[in-house]
C-alpha cells in the first residue's frame, strides 16, 4: 500500500489537478495588472473595515489595469445569513464598488474563473487534498473531540503551545493500511495538512504595507478538509487564490497571524505564492483609549449607517482614500474637481497602526462634497434619501418643486459655496425656515440688540425707507449700511472696531436683526439670496410679524 491507495480510496472520483490547471489559465493581462478580490462570509452586515478593505482591493486593481472579483467564502454554513450575499453586493454598489467578475446574486454570477462560492468548489478542493494525499503531505485523522480535548488539557498543563504538532499530532504517522481499514469500517475523520515547518525557524515574508517581517514557521498539522467534505478557510483560500489566479491579497491585519500556515501551504502545493497587503484597522477614540471600531458598540462601524444618515456615499470614500494615504489630501487641494479615478493609491503609505475614525473630519468633507453639487443634483439626492427615511421632508420637497429647488440653490455656484449641509438627514432642519408651515417663532433670538425697542425701530425704518425687493444686491447692502448709520451704527466693521465709543454697534448688528426676523435664526446662507427667494409678500409679513411678536 501507498500515499496513492490511501488518496484512491477517500477520493476515488477527484479529478487529477492538470485538469483544474489547463480550466483556468493564467490570466491574459499586461505587465503589472493586479488580480485581486474581496471574498467576505455571508454573515452579517458589511462593515466599515470590510468596506475600506474592498475600496483599496478596487483601487489598486483598476489603476494597474488588472481585475477585482467578489468571492463568497461560505464554507462554515452554519453561520450563513439569507440574503447576504445580495445584502453584500448592493451595500458595496451603494458606493460604486463594482466587480469584474464574480457573484453578481445569491445564485448568479459573471467570470470564467468561478464558481466563486466556495461551498460550490468542493470538487475542487477534494482534487487538491487528493494531490496532497498522494505526495504524502496530508493524512486522514481520526481523532475525536475529546481526544483533542485531552491533547489540549496535557499541553496547558505543561505550559507548552497549544494545537496539533510534532509528537501531539497523534495520527500525523498512523501507518497507512490501518488508517485504510478504519475508512472502510466507516470511522469518522478528517484530513489534515501534514507540515513540514519548524516553529524554531524564521520564515520571511515582504508585506506590500508593512514592509519586510518575519515569523517562526507553521509547524501545525491544520484541517483542511472537515467531515462533511468541505474545506476549512486556510485550505480553500489556497487553493482558490492560485486557480483564480490572485496575485495581490488585500485584507485585514487580523490574518496576519495566519500568514506563516498560508506561506506553507502554498509551498506543499507548489503554488506561486501571491503578494499580500494587511490592512490595519480602522480604530476609534474611546475615552483616550484606542481601540478597533466596533459593530456592537460603534453605529457608524455598519456602512448602513451611512446611508440612513444620508452621507453621500462620495464623501465616505473620500474620508476613506483620506486614511488611506496620507498624501491624498495634498493631492484633493492641488486637484479640487478631479475624479477620486485620478489618484494613485500607494499601498506602501498605508498606515500600520491603524488611522483613528474622525466623524468630525467626516462630515466636514462631507460639507465639502455636497457644496459643489448644484441644486438639482442636492434635490435629487434629497428625494432619493427621503423616500427611505424622512417622508416628512420628501413631501415637504415635492410640494413645490421648483420652490424646493431654489431653496436649496442658495449660495450655489459662488465662488464660495455654503456648506452648512453634511448629511441628508440635515436638509430638513437646514430648510425648514423657508417654508410657512414650518416657520413658528416662540421667541427670537438676537445677538447683541437686545432692547425691544431699537428692533421694533430698525425693522420700521428698514420697511418705511429701505426695503426694495427689486434692488440688486450691492444696492441693497449699501442700503443697510445707510440704515446702520441712520440708527448710529457704523458702516463697516473696521470703522467700530478702531472707535467703538461713536456707535451703538456696526452694519453686521443691524443685519443680524433682519436676519432673525425673517429667518428665526442667526446662522443662515446669504440672507439676500434668502429673500429673493422668499419674494417680496413673504419676507415683508415676517418683517411685521417680528415686529409684532416682540
Amino acid at each position: 500500500m501507498d500515499y496513492k491507495d490511501l488518496a484512491n480510496l477517500i477520493f476515488p472520483e477527484a479529478k487529477d489537478i492538470s485538469y483544474y490547471e489547463e480550466k483556468y489559465p493564467e490570466r491574459n493581462l499586461g505587465e503589472g495588472a493586479i488580480v485581486t478580490r474581496f471574498a467576505p462570509s455571508p454573515t452579517g452586515f458589511v462593515h466599515i473595515g470590510h468596506l475600506f478593505q474592498a475600496l483599496v482591493a478596487r483601487k489598486v486593481a483598476k489603476q494597474t489595469g488588472g481585475v477585482f472579483f467578489l468571492r463568497i467564502e461560505d464554507t462554515d454554513q452554519k453561520r450563513e445569513v439569507e440574503n447576504a450575499i445580495t445584502g453584500i453586493i448592493n451595500s458595496l454598489r451603494d458606493f460604486d464598488i463594482n466587480f469584474d467578475e464574480g457573484m453578481v446574486d445569491e445564485k448568479n454570477e459573471k467570470g470564467i474563473y468561478g464558481p466563486y462560492k466556495q461551498s460550490e468548489r468542493k470538487e475542487i478542493y477534494q482534487s487538491y487534498a487528493k494531490y496532497l494525499l498522494e505526495q504524502g503531505k496530508a493524512y486522514p485523522c481520526f481523532c475525536t473531540p475529546e481526544e483533542l480535548e485531552e491533547i489540549r488539557a496535557k499541553q496547558e498543563a505543561a505550559k507548552i503551545r497549544t494545537g496539533y504538532y510534532g509528537v501531539w499530532a497523534k495520527y500525523r504517522t498512523f501507518p497507512l493500511n490501518e488508517a485504510m481499514e478504519k475508512i472502510k469500517n466507516g470511522e469518522k475523520y478528517i484530513i489534515r495538512f501534514k507540515s513540514m515547518g519548524n516553529e524554531e525557524k524564521k520564515v520571511k515574508h515582504h508585506d506590500l504595507i508593512r514592509g519586510n517581517i518575519d515569523f517562526p514557521e507553521n509547524d501545525q498539522d491544520i484541517v483542511i478538509i472537515k467531515s462533511d467534505g468541505l474545506p476549512t478557510y486556510h485550505f480553500a483560500h489556497a487553493v482558490d487564490d492560485h486557480l483564480m489566479r490572485t496575485n495581490l491579497v488585500v485584507r485585514g491585519d487580523e490574518w496576519l497571524s495566519s500568514l506563516p500556515l498560508h506561506i506553507d501551504l502554498f509551498r506543499s502545493l507548489g503554488f506561486k505564492m501571491p503578494k499580500y497587503a494587511h490592512i490595519s484597522p480602522i480604530m476609534k477614540d474611546d475615552n483616550g483609549n484606542k481601540r478597533k471600531i466596533s459593530k456592537r458598540k460603534d453605529p457608524e462601524a455598519a456602512v448602513s449607517y451611512y446611508h440612513e444618515e444620508g452621507i453621500p456615499e462620495e464623501a465616505v470614500k473620500e474620508y476613506l482614500f483620506n486614511i488611506a494615504n496620507s498624501n491624498f489630501e495634498s493631492w484633493r487641494r492641488a486637484n479640487k474637481e478631479a475624479s477620486l479615478d485620478n489618484f494613485t493609491l500607494a499601498l506602501n503609505k498605508m498606515s500600520v497602526s491603524g488611522a483613528l475614525f474622525d466623524m468630525v473630519k467626516l462630515l466636514d468633507i462631507s460639507k465639502t462634497v455636497i457644496s459643489k453639487y448644484t441644486a438639482e443634483e442636492v434635490y435629487k439626492a434629497c428625494i432619493n434619501w427621503a423616500e427611505r427615511y424622512n417622508i416628512e421632508l420628501k413631501e415637504l420637497l415635492e410640494k413645490d418643486s421648483e420652490y424646493a429647488k431654489k431653496v436649496l440653490g442658495i449660495e450655489r455656484g459662488n465662488i464660495k459655496p455654503r456648506k452648512d449641509i453634511a448629511k441628508w438627514s440635515d436638509v430638513f432642519n437646514s430648510i425648514s425656515y423657508m417654508y410657512d408651515e414650518e416657520f413658528c417663532i416662540e421667541k427670537y433670538q438676537f445677538q447683541k440688540i437686545d432692547s425691544k425697542e431699537e428692533i421694533q425701530k430698525i425693522i420700521t425704518k428698514y420697511l418705511e425707507k429701505y426695503f426694495s425687493y427689486t434692488d440688486d444686491k450691492q444696492t441693497w447692502f449699501d442700503k443697510i449700511k445707510d440704515l446702520a448709520e441712520e440708527m448710529g451704527y457704523a458702516r463697516e466693521t473696521k470703522q467700530y472696531k478702531s472707535e467703538p465709543e461713536k456707535y451703538k454697534g456696526h452694519v453686521g448688528d443691524i443685519s443680524m436683526v433682519l436676519r432673525v426676523a425673517i429667518t428665526g435664526r442667526q446662522n443662515t446662507p446669504d440672507l439676500y439670496e434668502i429673500m429673493q427667494v422668499l419674494g417680496e409678500e413673504r419676507t415683508k409679513q415676517r418683517l411685521i410679524t417680528c415686529i409684532e411678536k416682540i
